[in-house]
């Protein structure tokens, strides 16, 4: 699993961003594979979720997770729910310690959050489309409900697909560039005629930036260049291949 610095440093929270390894899945989705919305076992994936929590000191069912949709919805979490009573959200903040807020991906970004003052959480599920709909804005606008300052939110941007793995097509920056003619910066040039690299966790950090964060960090590695360490839909759609496995990324409040 992976850890980043500015969390860290916060001792009333634990968080990690997993990789794939250390689980019980097979084949395509080994091997900790941690999303119900996959073809796999299911009893695998509860074994993987329940080792994930394990690394973080959480009972397995204290870990809640969304039915993700690429939506700007931020849920409130008082009480843990079972995974087939999951919102339909991208998001959740809460400020009850002992409840582990998760976030499944597989080349979007996990994007975790944390008040170390007011003692509030929050994790959000941030693809191209949540990200320029909102969801990164709509966590903030949550933790502050619950009692946060956005000047002391510490975000960490985890593994994701990197700009150099994410060609797409001339007419994907149109919406982008409407919204901010600024965000030229985060296109280049690709190999193939016509297309071009999108910098998606460059494009979250401007938006975590816009939405007056006090820290932001964000993890270099990429999730489609590094098949030992992650899944990826990318990858899985470049081959072929009928499925893939999501990972985890989690944040809990301790006390």
């Amino acid at each position: 699993m992976i850890t980043l610095g500015a969390l860290n440093d916060i001792t009333t929270i634990r968080h990690a961003f997993f990789t794939r390894t250390g689980g019980v899945s097979q084949g395509i989705y080994a091997s900790l594979n941690c999303g119900f919305g996959s073809g796999d076992a299911p009893a695998a994936v509860a074994e993987n979720r329940a080792r994930a929590m394990t690394r973080l000191e959480v009972a397995a069912d204290r870990l809640v997770t969304c039915y993700q949709i690429h939506s700007p919805t931020c849920v409130v979490v008082e009480t843990p729910w079972t995974h087939d009573r999951a919102p339909q959200a991208d998001a959740l903040a809460t400020r009850v310690p002992g409840i582990a807020l998760g976030i499944l991906t597989a080349d979007c970004a996990p994007v975790l959050f944390a008040d170390p003052q007011a003692k509030v959480i929050g994790a959000a599920h941030a693809g191209w489309k949540g990200a320029r709909g909102g969801v990164l804005e709509a966590t903030v606008a949550r933790m502050v409900e619950l009692g946060a300052d956005p000047t002391r939110i510490v975000t960490a941007i985890g593994p994701c697909i990197a700009q150099r793995s994410y060609e797409v097509g001339p007419e994907f920056p149109a919406p982008f560039l409407e919204e901010d003619a600024d965000n030229r910066d985060f296109f280049a040039p690709a190999r193939a005629a016509g297309k071009l690299l999108f910098d998606l966790p460059g494009y979250i950090v401007r938006r975590l930036g816009n939405a007056g964060v006090g820290m932001i960090q964000r993890c270099p590695n990429d999730t489609v260049a590094e098949e030992d360490r992650f899944f990826s839909y990318r990858r899985t759609c470049q081959r072929g291949e009928r499925d893939y496995g999501r990972g985890l990324s989690a944040i809990v409040l301790t006390g």
